[in-house]
C-alpha cells in the first residue's frame, strides 16, 4: 500500500515521533494507522515522544580526549532527576555517546543522534535515546556536543563531580599544569581568556554601570575617572582566565603560572549541566490549595 504524506502527518500528529520513524511504521504496518500506533507504543517510541517536552535540567557532562590530545569531544547528556542521573544505565548511554562521538565526524548532537551508538552498532544513538526513555521513565536529552579537533598545543580536561566538565587547549606545560587550569576553569568560571576578548559591549555596560556608582559618591569628575578606571581594571582581571588569581596559590594570577612553567592556554570551554535551561518550580501547596477550592 502507497504511504501518503497525510498519513504520515497524522501518526507524527499522534504520536510525536519523527516524520521518518512514522513512514517506516506505517510501510510495516501496511497503512494501518492504529497498528503503527500499537506498535511505536510496544517500541517504545511514542512513550519517549510524549516525554519530550518535559523539562530536562539535570544529567551529566562527559568528556573524551584522543590519545594524541590533539582531538576531543564534551557532550551533556540530560534527564529530569538528579537521580536517574546517577542511574548506571544512563551513565553508559552516555559515555557510549561520548565515544560515538569521538569515533565520528558529526559537528553536533542533531547530526550524532543519527550515528550508530559505539557498544552496540545496530541502533543509532537516538534509537537508544528512546529505549531509555522507555526503560527509565524520563525524558532525556542530548543537548551539546563541543568538538576539539587538529589543535595545536595538547588537550587536557577536568570534570568537577558530573555536572561541570572543561577542556583546554594548552601549549608546553604538562599533564599536571593542564589539569590545574582546567580545574581552576570549572571552580571560576572566566567570561574568556584576556582582557582583550572581552565583548566591547560587556565593558560599556559594566563602564556605565561604574559610572552611575561613581557620580553618587558626589566626588570630582577626575576623581571619578580614576575610580572607573581602578573599578574597570578589577572587573577585568574577575572575568578574565589570564586575569584570576589561580585557585590553588591566589598569591599568583593564572597568567604568571603559565609564564612561570612557559605555557600558553590557547582556547578552553566549560559546560555546566542544565544552564540556560528554565527550570520550572512546583508549589505543591498552592496545587494542593488550588484542586481544594476547586472542588
Amino acid at each position: 500500500m502507497a504511504i501518503s504524506a497525510a498519513m504520515v502527518k497524522e501518526l507524527r500528529e499522534r504520536t510525536g515521533v519523527g516524520m521518518m520513524e512514522c513512514k517506516t511504521a506505517l510501510v510495516e504496518a501496511n497503512g494501518d494507522i492504529e497498528a503503527a500506533i500499537e506498535a511505536m507504543r510496544k517500541s517504545g517510541q511514542a512513550r519517549a515522544a510524549k516525554k519530550s517536552g518535559r523539562t530536562a535540567a539535570e544529567g551529566v557532562v562527559v568528556i573524551q580526549i584522543a590519545e594524541d590530545r590533539k582531538h576531543g569531544v564534551m557532550v551533556e547528556i540530560n534527564c529530569e532527576t538528579d537521580f536517574v542521573g546517577k542511574d548506571a544505565g544512563f551513565v553508559s548511554f552516555a559515555e557510549a555517546v561520548a565515544a560515538t562521538a569521538l569515533a565520528s565526524p558529526v559537528k553536533d548532537a542533531a547530526e550524532l543522534a543519527a550515528q550508530p551508538l559505539i557498544g552496540d552498532p545496530s541502533i543509532t544513538v537516538d534509537a537508544a535515546r528512546e529505549a531509555l526513555i522507555a526503560k527509565i521513565g524520563e525524558n532525556i536529552q542530548v543537548r551539546r556536543l563541543l568538538r576539539f579537533d587538529g589543535v595545536e598545543g595538547a588537550l587536557y580536561s577536568y570534570r568537577h563531580g558530573v555536572r561541570i566538565g572543561v577542556v583546554v587547549a594548552l601549549e608546553g606545560g604538562d599533564e599536571s599544569l593542564g589539569r590545574d587550569i582546567a580545574m581552576h576553569i570549572a571552580a571560576s568560571n572566566p567570561l574568556c581568556l584576556s582582557a582583550e576578548q572581552v565583548p566591547a559591549e560587556t565593558l560599556a555596560k559594566e563602564k556605565e554601570i561604574f559610572k552611575a556608582q561613581s557620580l553618587d559618591s558626589g566626588k570630582p569628575e577626575a576623581i571619578v575617572d580614576k575610580m572607573i578606571e581602578g573599578r574597570m581594571r578589577k572587573y577585568l582581571e574577575e572575568v578574565t582566565l589570564l586575569g584570576q588569581p589561580f585557585v590553588k596559590d591566589p598569591e599568583q594570577s593564572v597568567e604568571k603560572l603559565l609564564k612561570k612553567a612557559g605555557a600558553r592556554v590557547l582556547a578552553f570551554s566549560r559546560v555546566e549541566v542544565g544552564e540556560g535551561i528554565e527550570k520550572k518550580t512546583e508549589n505543591f501547596a498552592e496545587e494542593v490549595m488550588a484542586q481544594v477550592r476547586g472542588s
